[in-house]
């Protein structure tokens, strides 16, 4: 295939996999990440557990599962075209330098993937975001009937511009996506110079990786990225809110939101909802990488 449309294929396969197994956890985090700590949007949840029993308590499957298919389109597109993206990019970069890229130009190449991706997408996030803060067991009416309902009733109430809520800090957090491909990156060539030490009887080309070494690499990456990045993941969902019913906007840019968050809630509310993010990203990393590679060696033999 031309133009590295088998990685487009592979990330589709990959995002899909992974977001429909996993976005039950997905909810609970952009739950806890709006919980300020006043004018509650969302009930207290203790934990994570606690979260995941209460909404499927109140809301039953259908609140586990708010906002599944604009987070699978999302997923589904970012994934493909960041790794087509990326893998283009690398391509070009490649051929201007002449050599193996190091960790600088995977930056780069990411970067530049990431930010076009973040463009395209921020309207799908943004309506994913609203849907999973919706339903009986907020104690508040549902204004959104469905994905379609939600992109036409914002452009409706609140203008074009609002799809692109909290468009400021996901481009700062296309470096989480950069961050973790590096990673990937350098310690797959890690990963791989470590096996032909341990093979040197073996032909250099002989030796490959194998599929639980893409998926350990993935989920590492990921740590590794979403520790650095995390508190402008909290942002922007405070940012991508619902307006409240007189229509004030709780958090109006990305300097404001961060004084709020300091001011009432500590350097701790940066990080609210890590531990459910983790849960649901570090496996989706690692079962993404793996389908990823996978597929792509499949396609690779066509």
């Amino acid at each position: 295939m031309l133009w590295h449309t088998e990685n487009a294929v592979a990330g589709i396969v990959a995002g899909f996999v992974t977001t429909t197994a996993l976005h039950p956890l997905d909810v609970v985090r952009t739950r806890f990440q709006v919980q300020d700590g006043h004018d509650a949007v969302v009930p207290k949840y203790r934990n994570t557990a606690n979260a995941l029993l209460s909404i499927a308590r109140i809301e039953g499957l259908r609140g586990l599962y708010a906002g599944l298919f604009p987070a699978v389109l999302g997923s589904s597109i970012s994934w493909g075209l960041y790794f087509y993206l990326y893998n283009t990019t690398k391509s070009w970069n490649r051929r201007w330098r002449g050599e193996d890229l190091g960790a600088g130009l995977h930056l780069i190449s990411a970067t530049e993937a990431g930010a076009l991706v973040c463009l395209v997408t921020n309207p799908v996030w943004l309506a994913k975001t609203r849907l999973q803060l919706q339903g009986p067991g907020l104690g508040v009416h549902k204004p959104y009937a469905g994905f379609a309902d939600s992109l036409q009733r914002i452009v409706k109430e609140e203008g074009w511009w609002a799809l692109y809520k909290g468009l400021g800090p996901s481009l700062i957090l296309v470096s989480h996506a950069s961050l973790q491909f590096m990673a990937y990156e350098e310690g797959r060539k890690l990963a791989l110079d470590l096996r032909r030490f341990y093979h040197s009887g073996d032909k250099k080309e002989d030796v490959c990786l194998k599929p639980s070494d893409f998926a350990i690499l993935g989920g590492l990456s990921k740590v590794f990225a979403t520790l650095v990045t995390y508190p402008y993941q909290v942002i922007r969902t405070r940012i991508q809110q619902r307006p409240l019913r007189d229509g004030r906007v709780k958090y109006t840019g990305i300097w404001h939101t961060s004084a709020e968050i300091l001011k009432h809630e500590g350097a701790t509310g940066f990080y609210k909802g890590i531990v459910p993010s983790l849960l649901k990203n570090v496996p989706a990393s690692s079962i993404t990488f793996l389908v990823y590679e996978m597929v792509l060696k499949l396609l690779q033999k066509q």
